[in-house]
């Protein structure tokens, strides 16, 4: 059985690898691991219940445990990221998701430790002695019972005026295993659909509803109940629920401040590698 998970890996494991229409590589970097995917049909699309595009997975040391001292973990998420962002033009940075409901916050918590540079790129390029920065605008736009707007609707609105030469949207992801439970980075070039790892799917955002690239990026932060049930681990209404309902770790605060830590420095990074990490952290944080 597949449960609900937004994780290509996870997804293709599920199926015990059956069928083509997709290739996985998979590389060591120290501590880290990357599984690359790539879906190339739409039968495996459909088969794998995930859109035909890119998937790169980091597998990391625990955010809850380990922070990402040395920046291993940020600077390997910028490079993956930077193959799937055009060379040059804007970028727009979303960050999704309910600042309110802390498990929900990545999006937002990335989104505000994101170096804004469209407006100010000649005043900062002269104090910070750099040139052609690249134009980088962030926004979180809320979600729908806050804002009675679909965040497509808004970004489609955004996309409009500011003419980005791509979107990263940054969302919390759902996992079917709890051990991937912040340790692991999701980028993908299939765009994303928030809410769909947790039964609760508005309509997606990617190159076909926006008409240029969208790069999502996200960390899993909850796990499907149903799955913990099955494992022989969960207990009571979650086992026997027809719901969909979900389940997060005790430390979840440390994790979410953490991984959004690591994601906007490798998101600042990808976009502006020859930024010193400290003019980061001077004006971000």
């Amino acid at each position: 059985m597949m449960y609900r998970t937004d994780l290509a890996v996870e997804a293709i494991g599920a199926l015990e690898s059956k069928g083509g229409g997709y290739s996985l590589r998979e590389e060591s970097h120290g501590s880290c691991k990357v599984t690359a995917i790539e879906i190339f049909t739409p039968e495996a699309a459909t088969r794998l219940k995930k859109p035909v595009g890119k998937y790169c997975t980091l597998h990391l040391p625990s955010f809850s445990d380990t922070p990402d001292i040395n920046g291993t973990g940020a600077l390997l998420t910028a490079k993956l990221l930077r193959s799937m962002l055009p060379e040059t033009g804007t970028v727009l940075v979303i960050g999704l998701g309910n600042r309110a409901l802390t498990a929900d916050a990545l999006g937002p918590k990335t989104a505000d430790r994101i170096l804004a540079t469209r407006h100010i790129q000649k005043e900062l390029g002269r104090v910070a002695g750099l040139e052609q920065l690249r134009p980088v605008c962030v926004c979180s736009p809320g979600v729908l019972g806050m804002t009675g707007m679909d965040t497509r609707e808004i970004l489609s609105a955004m996309v409009s005026q500011i003419q980005p030469a791509a979107v990263i949207a940054i969302d919390a992801l759902a996992a079917a295993d709890r051990e991937r439970l912040g340790c692991t980075v999701q980028i993908t070039d299939s765009g994303i659909a928030p809410g769909s790892g947790v039964g609760n799917s508005r309509p997606c955002i990617n190159r076909d509803t926006l008409g240029i690239p969208v790069i999502g990026v996200g960390v899993p932060t909850v796990m499907d109940a149903s799955a913990l049930a099955a494992s022989g681990q969960g207990r009571g209404a979650a086992s026997r629920s027809s719901v969909p309902l979900t389940i997060t770790v005790r430390e979840i605060d440390l994790l979410i401040n953490r991984a959004a830590s690591l994601l906007s420095m490798a998101i600042n990074k990808a976009l502006n590698p020859q930024v010193e990490e400290r003019w980061f952290r001077e004006l971000t944080e």
